[in-house]
C-alpha cells in the first residue's frame, strides 16, 4: 500500500519522541522506506528530526538525508559533526556522497573528507568533486561492474561476485582491455550460458553506448532517453575511452526535474532558481528584472497609443479593442514559443527554417481567419460599422501571424546563441508581442479608416 503521511502518524511520532520511547519509535520507522521517513522528518522541527536521525543507524540515515528537502538537509548537516557526516558518507554511493559534501561550506568539506576512513572511497569522492555538477563527471558514480577481456568465464564470475557487493543495482557489465579502455558490454545470459574456459573476448558485445566525462548533463539525458538506457558508462575522452564510472537513470531523472523547474520559472518570468520559502530578498531579485521589462513594455505601449491620440478621438471604439489585440498577440506568441522550446529540449526541431516559416504562416492564417470571422460576426450582432469590424479582423490576423513568427524564431535564435530558449516563453515574448501588436493594430486602422 502506498505511504500516506497523516496527522495521526505525525502526532504518534512526535509523542514517541517527546516520551523518548526509542524502542517503539525505531520499530515504527523500520516499517517505512527511507524516502517515507524523510517525508516524515520534513514535517518535524529540527530538534525532533535530529532525535530520529541520531536514533537510527547510518546505513538508514544516509539514504534518508539524501531524500530530505534541501533546506532541511542543510540544517541537519549543520548539527552533525564532521565525524558523524563522514559516517553517513561512508554508507553512500560515491555520486550521492559527493553531492552531499558539495553542499557543505568549503572548510567543512575538507574536515569531512579527512574523517572518511575508507581511503578508496575518499579518493573517489575527491575525484568526483573536481567535476562541474552540470557535466557527466558530476553525475557519475564510481561503483560499477567491469571485467577484462582476457578473463575466463569462470574467473569472471568469481570476480563479479566481489564487485557486485559494492553496487546497489547491476544494470550492465562493462568490458575493458588492459589499459582500462571500454571496449564493450557483457550480456548476463551469454555469461551464464558460456563454457567456463571461454574467454570474455569471445562472448562480449562490442556495441556499447557511452558518454565522455565532460559531456553536458542535458545531452546525457537526451542520449539515455533516446536509447532507453537505465545506465550509461562514462569514459575519460572519446579518443582513449578509459572507463571512469557510470550514470544511472535516477540521476538523470533529477537532471530532468531540475531543468523542467528552471524552464518553468523562466517561462513565468523568474530569472533565478528560487523556491516558495526563500527569503523576500531572493524572491525579489528573481522576479524584479522581468517586472522592470514589463514596465518598460507597458510604457512603450503608452507612447504608441499617445502618438495615435487623434485616432482615438475620432474612433473611441479602438481604445476598447486594444486589450484584445495585445492579449491575442501575447497568447499566440507564447503558444508558438512554448512548442518550439519543447521541441528544442527534446531535440526534434529539425529541418530548414523556411519550411518552419511556411508552416507557421499557414497555421496563423487559418487561426487568424477563424478568429477574424468571429470578430466580424460579433460586429454584425453589435451593429458596428463594417469597415470598423474589418479593421479589427485584419489587424488581429496580422498580429497573429507576426506573433507566431516571433514566437517561433526567437527561441531558435536564442538556442543557436547558447541562451536558454525557455526565456522566450515568458514576459520577454509577451511584452515584445504586446508592443508590436498595438503598433500594428493602430497602423492598420490608420490605413483602413483613413485618420
Amino acid at each position: 500500500m502506498q505511504f500516506q503521511l497523516t496527522d495521526e502518524l505525525l502526532e504518534k511520532v512526535e509523542l514517541l519522541i517527546e516520551t523518548k520511547n526509542d524502542k517503539e519509535l525505531k520499530t515504527l520507522m523500520d516499517d517505512f522506506h527511507y524516502a517515507d521517513i524523510a517525508e516524515i522528518l520534513d514535517e518535524l522541527n529540527l530538534e525532533q528530526a535530529m532525535y530520529v536521525i541520531k536514533l537510527l543507524d547510518s546505513e538508514t540515515t544516509s539514504d534518508i538525508l539524501m531524500e530530505l528537502d534541501e533546506d532541511n538537509r542543510e540544517k541537519v548537516l549543520k548539527n552533525l559533526s564532521a565525524k558523524e557526516i563522514a559516517e553517513e558518507i561512508e554508507e553512500l554511493d560515491t555520486d550521492d556522497a559527493a553531492d552531499m559534501i558539495a553542499e557543505l561550506p568549503e572548510e567543512r568539506q575538507k574536515a569531512v573528507i579527512d574523517q572518511i576512513e575508507d581511503e578508496d572511497h575518499r579518493a573517489e569522492i575527491t575525484e568526483l568533486l573536481a567535476y562541474d555538477e552540470d557535466v557527466a563527471g558530476g553525475l557519475m558514480a564510481k561503483e560499477l561492474v567491469k571485467v577484462y577481456e582476457t578473463w575466463t568465464v569462470a574467473g569472471c564470475l568469481r570476480r563479479i561476485r566481489g564487485q557486485a557487493k559494492d553496487v546497489k543495482r547491476v544494470h550492465s557489465i562493462y568490458v575493458v582491455d588492459k589499459q582500462e579502455r571500454l571496449i564493450g558490454r557483457l550480456s548476463l545470459k551469454d555469461l551464464i550460458t558460456a563454457k567456463s574456459e571461454q574467454k570474455i573476448a569471445d562472448i562480449y558485445i562490442s556495441s556499447v553506448d557511452y558518454v565522455n566525462v565532460n559531456e553536458d548533463a542535458e545531452e546525457v539525458a537526451k542520449i539515455m532517453a533516446k536509447y532507453d538506457l537505465e545506465a550509461i558508462p562514462v569514459v575519460e575522452s572519446d579518443e582513449n575511452k578509459v572507463l571512469l564510472g557510470r550514470i544511472t537513470i535516477d540521476d538523470i531523472v533529477d537532471v530532468l526535474k531540475e531543468e523542467a523547474d528552471k524552464d518553468y520559472q523562466l517561462a513565468a518570468g523568474i530569472s533565478k532558481d528560487v523556491e516558495a520559502d526563500d527569503s523576500i530578498w531572493q524572491l525579489t531579485r528573481a522576479r524584479l528584472p522581468w517586472l522592470i521589462l514589463g514596465l518598460f513594455g507597458g510604457l512603450g505601449s503608452v507612447f504608441i497609443m499617445e502618438s495615435y491620440e487623434e485616432a482615438l478621438n475620432s474612433y473611441k471604439e479602438l481604445f476598447f479593442f486594444t486589450p484584445l489585440i495585445a492579449a491575442m498577440a501575447g497568447n499566440v506568441g507564447v503558444q508558438s514559443s512554448a512548442i518550439i522550446v519543447q521541441g528544442l529540449a527534446n531535440d526534434i526541431v529539425k529541418g530548414s527554417l523556411l519550411s518552419r516559416l511556411l508552416k507557421e504562416v499557414g497555421l496563423s492564417l487559418i487561426n487568424g481567419a477563424v478568429l477574424g470571422i468571429l470578430v466580424i460576426l460579433f460586429g454584425f450582432v453589435m451593429d458596428m460599422q463594417f469597415n470598423f469590424s474589418m479593421t479589427i479582423a485584419i489587424s488581429m490576423m496580422s498580429v497573429i501571424i507576426i506573433a507566431a513568427l516571433i514566437g517561433t524564431f526567437v527561441p531558435i535564435i536564442l538556442d543557436k546563441r547558447g541562451i536558454d530558449p525557455a526565456i522566450a516563453t515568458g514576459p520577454f515574448i509577451t511584452t515584445s508581442n504586446d508592443i508590436f501588436g498595438i503598433f500594428l493594430f493602430f497602423y492598420i486602422a490608420k490605413l483602413i479608416l483613413g485618420f
